[in-house]
């Protein structure tokens, strides 16, 4: 199933104040707000446009994701395209108006504030399916908001107060620009709060079954990938195992089989929706890729230093092709092919990791999990494994992702000389919105 939009004449940033009479502009295509918002069936509709924004470059059609992997590349892989966003990312040598910060922020609140009208409808859906459509609206927030405060805000710190500056909670519907326009930024702790509330609740609402749309089993994941980065091992232990003793997903037999898919795997629990009908293409594959495959020109080029790493019977090293002149990753090869956002492999290796962390064997025994992972990739089985082998494992397992910066932030690790914590391994603010609204403050260093 492939979403359809229906649009909304709404505001969608507060950095628009300036130019606020072409707001009142309204495209051909679209319909007022109360026409939109005013039945079931509409506001169903607006509710895949949120599905449609979380598949936008900015968010998880693939920008964010790659840039995870450029900012923490450290050696093992290589930016060599034009565009000058990505390569300013990828040497850490951003400024204020760097265009890649510019579209996350602009594409993650446009998706936010569809899901602020959804939920400020829920009112006139029809009562045998607001909680389906208030989990699936809350569930999108929260996935926008999660990749928002990692690249715009510190680091979570597991036991400190998080009063670091995060990013702005705007929770209702933006639809004209005033005063209440020029919000601040709310602290990482507000912040992951947020995005707990809409997780917990989301959980509680879905359904088991939802098609290709967050389902209950997606936002325990969400809630496990969250709890991880916060180093809330307990939490993300219990909500990875939900998913696993669900029995609702399998991993693949084949490693490579996981990819370049028309349909969603029996490992994915959740992955942007694509097809050549759509307007939607994959970033991973426009940079990842080559010509050959509908690529670009192959943009990024995987180092010895990344093949170095793994066993030469590694399935996931065979993963890598040459192509172009280089090394590829083949996850990100064909065009117009769904593109994984979480899979059942991340939810054994979360569970192995706060397992072992914490001395316990909920839902299985380290090792366990760990080989389910392993094993799969074509390895023998490991014994007495440690967590140094898992974070390895994960290292490998889900590389090129878009999970790189993120771990050596919580892992509090390096990447091209520069530690964890580092403002150049943050987004800037935009520039537009800092000239808009005064009530915004700048990452340090720009």
């Amino acid at each position: 199933m492939k979403f359809n939009k229906i649009w909304l004449p709404v505001v969608l940033l507060f950095g628009l104040a300036a130019c606020n009479k072409e707001l009142e502009l309204e495209p051909a295509q679209s319909i007022s707000e109360e026409l939109a918002l005013s039945t079931d069936a509409n506001v169903k509709s607006v509710l895949l446009s949120a599905y449609d924004g979380l598949a936008l470059d900015g968010l998880f059609g693939g920008n964010t994701m790659r840039d995870a992997e450029l900012m923490g590349a450290d050696g093992e892989i290589r930016w060599v395209g034009t565009f000058e966003g990505p390569r300013f990312v990828f040497f850490h040598q951003q400024i204020a108006n760097n265009a890649e910060a510019e579209n996350m922020w602009l594409d993650a609140y446009y998706t936010i504030n569809i899901c602020n009208n959804v939920l400020g409808a829920l009112a006139v859906v029809n009562e045998a399916d607001r909680s389906q459509v208030e989990g699936e609206a809350r569930w999108v927030r929260a996935m926008a908001y999660f990749q928002l405060v990692r690249f715009y805000g510190q680091a979570y710190q597991a036991g400190g107060n998080n009063s670091q500056l995060g990013v702005p909670l705007v929770l209702s519907p933006t639809r004209k620009v005033d005063e209440g326009s020029f919000v601040t930024r709310n602290t990482v702790e507000e912040t992951y709060t947020q995005i707990l509330d809409d997780l917990t609740k989301a959980k509680s609402l879905l359904p088991e079954d939802n098609g290709v749309q967050a389902n209950k089993h997606a936002a325990s994941a969400a809630l496990a990938r969250v709890f991880l980065q916060m180093g809330r091992y307990t939490d993300a232990r219990d909500n990875a195992s939900e998913v696993i003793e669900s029995g609702y997903y399998s991993l693949v037999s084949d490693y490579a089989s996981e990819w370049n898919n028309d349909d969603n795997s029996s490992e994915d629990i959740f992955s942007v929706q694509i097809s050549s009908q759509d307007y939607i293409e994959s970033t991973l594959v426009v940079f990842y890729s080559i010509p050959e495959f509908g690529g670009r020109d192959g943009d990024i080029e995987i180092q010895q230093k990344h093949l170095d790493l793994y066993d030469p019977s590694d399935a996931r090293l065979a993963l890598h092709y040459d192509g172009a002149g280089a090394m590829r990753t083949g996850k990100w090869r064909d065009q117009y092919r769904n593109q994984p956002v979480i899979r059942l492999a991340e939810m054994y290796l979360i569970r192995a990791e706060c397992n072992n962390r914490l001395g316990t064997a909920t839902g299985a025994p380290v090792d366990d999990d760990y080989n389910a992972v392993h094993t799969r990739a074509g390895l023998p089985a490991a014994s007495g494994v440690t967590l140094d082998d898992i974070l390895h494992e994960r290292r490998l397992e889900l590389a090129h992702e878009g999970h790189r910066l993120h771990d050596i932030k919580r892992l509090k690790g390096t990447a091209d000389g520069l530690n964890w914590d580092d403002n150049k391994l943050l987004y800037p603010i935009p520039a537009r919105e800092i000239e808009v609204n005064k009530s915004l403050v700048q990452n340090p260093g720009y």
